[in-house]
């Protein structure tokens, strides 16, 4: 995040940008809150167009997004607890962030039983599951 304070002197700092502004108090100001949360037709890391497939990548290669898909795969919704704990209690914090830009990517939601997978999140997980079995027979060849 980054804050903007105005006062008579200049300041910058790491996460922080000072403006002179001939103001006599100083102030902090937050700016508007934008969406990092990667979607088609947006810049994402690895593409300046935003093409959808780069954008699911950018999305699912962010810490803990995949294992939050594969633990709801079943279909069950969790409990934010519930959906911790099988995620071998992933940071609050980080959990907090990755649903809320899965839920953004309308891959989950959220309702009265916990968090689950949307229509557009178990179809999303039903192609995962092929990947999921060529790791699988990956791993099981001797690495000679």
């Amino acid at each position: 995040m980054c804050y903007v304070f105005r006062s008579d002197s200049d300041y910058t700092a790491t996460n922080y940008v000072a403006q002179a502004t001939g103001a006599t108090e100083p102030t902090l100001e937050s700016p508007a809150m934008t969406s990092s949360t990667p979607l088609p037709g947006n810049k994402v890391r690895g593409s300046r167009t935003g093409r959808p497939v780069m954008a699911l990548l950018d999305l699912l290669g962010r810490r803990g997004s995949l294992r939050l898909l594969w633990e709801l795969r079943d279909g069950h919704p969790q409990s934010f607890r519930l959906l911790r704990a099988s995620a071998d209690a992933i940071s609050p914090s980080v959990l907090n962030t990755r649903l809320k830009e899965l839920r953004e990517a309308r891959l989950v939601e959220l309702g009265q039983a916990g968090y689950g997978l949307t229509q557009q999140g178990l179809d999303l997980v039903k192609h995962l599951k092929p990947l999921n079995r060529w790791a699988e027979a990956w791993a099981a060849e001797p690495l000679n």
